[in-house]
């Protein structure tokens, strides 16, 4: 009976060693990397709660402002705890280096172009989606700066002429943030990185650029998607598309022709269903509902635009992950 006691130790403590060994030599999941590129309305122009009657039409059209509407409390739920402070995600992390500082840090408000946490972008929702789809942590690297055309400033090698110092500053962010992973994010530290996503949210000053620049668009954003897969070695990156969607449905002659180049190059046979435009013009909202009310070219300032967008854009690169190969 005792040496049956004893084989049956033996089984149960080797077994038991199979499983901690097992579970030691498990790696830990990769971290999923998304890039989110363009200009001013990709730094993040949606304002959260100023709220200064000249200068922020007393709070109008604000993240404090839109979350207290009616009818709005499940859209807004998950992003304020019960004592009223923004969420902080622990599985969703950001890295955004404006013209003053490097913002680095778990995902919440403030990842914008501006001191402080006083604005958001299309990361903020965006992040939201992305991190509650994915079974694995998720890094956002913003590379925008305002005021930039595609045609000269992004201008892609493929396109032909100089190559546009944004677009090499983009892919240098990135590889900077790869390279300081650890560093800057103690949590990931130890994790394999995975590019997984592209978004781009851009256009104004193409729109309101030479003829060339819109006459270029289409071509000239299907360069920037194939050139971004090749410098990244992601053949098959997923990619999507934002909307020059500032002014709804009744844009400028020149936005609207944005927004075709926009569709059509989204459409280039050679993506093969891996690259989507969404349409962003239902977003929109007036200027006198809005904290910025002469800024057509931000939105107007206005927060719900902003988390509209990163929504629309997160659901978007969702359905493509779902789609991958």
């Amino acid at each position: 009976m005792k040496s049956r006691i004893r084989i049956l130790v033996a089984l149960v403590l080797g077994i038991l060693m199979l499983v901690t060994t097992g579970r030691a030599d498990e790696k830990p999941a990769a971290v999923k990397v998304f890039i989110l590129a363009g200009q001013a309305n990709m730094e993040g122009q949606g304002v959260v709660g100023l709220d200064h009657p000249k200068y922020y039409n007393g709070g109008r059209g604000t993240l404090q402002q839109i979350i207290r509407g009616a009818g709005k409390a499940e859209t807004y739920k998950h992003i304020q705890d019960s004592e009223g402070r923004w969420i902080v995600r622990d599985d969703v992390w950001c890295r955004f280096r404006t013209s003053r500082e490097v913002k680095k840090g778990p995902l919440t408000i403030g990842f914008a172009g501006y001191p402080g946490a006083h604005h958001i972008g299309p990361e903020f929702q965006f992040g939201h989606v992305i991190g509650d789809a994915v079974d694995a942590p998720v890094l956002l690297i913003k590379t925008a700066w305002g005021g930039k055309s595609l045609h000269k400033d992004f201008r892609p090698p493929s396109s032909g002429g100089e190559t546009g110092p944004y677009y090499t500053r983009m892919l240098l962010e990135v590889r900077e943030t790869l390279g300081n992973l650890g560093a800057d994010f103690p949590e990931l530290a130890g994790r394999s990185v995975e590019i997984v996503g592209f978004v781009w949210f851009q256009g104004w000053n193409d729109a309101v650029g030479p003829d060339e620049a819109r006459n270029e668009y289409e071509r000239n954003l299907v360069n920037l998607i194939k050139d971004v897969r090749k410098a990244l070695d992601c053949p098959n990156l997923s990619v999507v598309i934002g909307e020059l969607g500032n002014g709804g449905e009744k844009a400028s002659p020149r936005i609207l022709a944005i927004r075709k180049a926009q569709s059509a190059a989204v459409a280039c046979p050679d993506f093969k269903d891996r690259v989507v435009f969404v349409k962003t013009t239902a977003f929109a909202r007036p200027a006198d509902e809005s904290p910025n009310t002469g800024h057509g070219h931000h939105w107007f300032g206005n927060a719900e635009s902003y988390f509209l967008i990163g929504d629309a854009l997160g659901k978007a690169m969702k359905e493509l992950l779902c789609e991958a190969p």
